[in-house]
């Protein structure tokens, strides 16, 4: 599933490419995709100017003239790219965008579980979804988040897969945030003093930061706005490499399964306690 790192490269890559254009039409292919009635997609979407392009945790967000937000959650193979004007849809897309400038933006999924809507910006709130997203990660400051996560009684690993605890986070970067602060998964927050909370921040943000400069993680499906896979899967120090020796010192990593989710870690440098 596209994380932070993913969309936030989407988003950047898609910001040089749509904005200052208008949607001059929507060819809505796959009707599944919507989260409202087509009628009133195109009502607040047709005819209006791209002003911005964003990412709020793993959301891709179209600001729209008007005040209206245009939003696509990817869920695990979902791909929004920028095509040409002269752009033939093909068995992936799902929806397709005709803006002026001669560019086309697809929306292409594989397996169907991602999603579109519009709403208006007074409205967002009023999205179950993201009302109750947590804060982004790489602006909340490493205090807020050893504040946020200290005295609480889950595992570290399922909290910061909780989107409500923290934005964007999902199994890739919890996995590499976790063995490069030196945490094991089933670690307990109230187990943790602040010092160590405050290096798995900073871990965290690192290991973001690195990854959307090397544009994502490309596991299986993930490509960015101008179709090319993500580098940042060569980086992987613990995410997939069960059986694999450590990096760091040379044992077998091991796998678990914490909150539903396959969890690596090394268990010479990732110790329960």
């Amino acid at each position: 599933m596209p994380e932070l790192p993913e969309v936030e490269t989407i988003a950047r890559g898609l910001r040089k490419t749509l904005t200052g254009k208008r949607v001059e039409s929507l060819n809505v292919l796959d009707s599944s995709a919507l989260r409202q009635d087509e009628s009133a997609l195109r009502k607040l979407v047709v005819s209006r100017v791209v002003e911005s392009v964003e990412r709020r945790a793993k959301l891709l967000m179209l600001g729209l003239e008007g005040d209206v937000v245009f939003a696509f959650h990817l869920k695990m193979t979902g791909r929004v790219l920028a095509k040409p004007g002269d752009y033939a849809p093909g068995a992936r897309d799902r929806i397709v965008a005709r803006l002026s400038g001669a560019a086309t933006l697809s929306f292409q999924d594989v397996r169907r579980f991602g999603y579109c809507l519009a709403l208006p910006v007074e409205d967002l709130q009023r999205w179950p979804f993201y009302a109750t997203l947590g804060p982004e990660p790489l602006s909340m400051g490493r205090e807020a988040f050893a504040a946020r996560f200290a005295g609480r009684k889950a595992s570290i690993k399922s909290l910061l897969l909780n989107q409500c605890m923290i934005a964007g986070i999902g199994n890739i970067y919890a996995d590499e945030s976790l063995f490069a602060a030196g945490i094991h998964p089933e670690a307990r927050p109230v187990d943790l003093s602040d010092e160590r909370l405050g290096a798995l921040y900073d871990s965290l943000t690192a290991v973001l930061r690195k990854a959307i400069q090397e544009n994502g993680s490309s596991i299986r499906d993930y490509l960015n706005a101008e179709g090319e896979p993500g580098a940042f899967q060569n980086s992987f120090q613990a995410y997939g490499r069960k059986g694999q020796p450590c990096k760091r010192c040379g044992a077998p990593l091991q796998a678990s399964r914490v909150a539903g989710r396959t969890s690596t870690y090394c268990p010479a440098c990732q110790r329960r306690r």
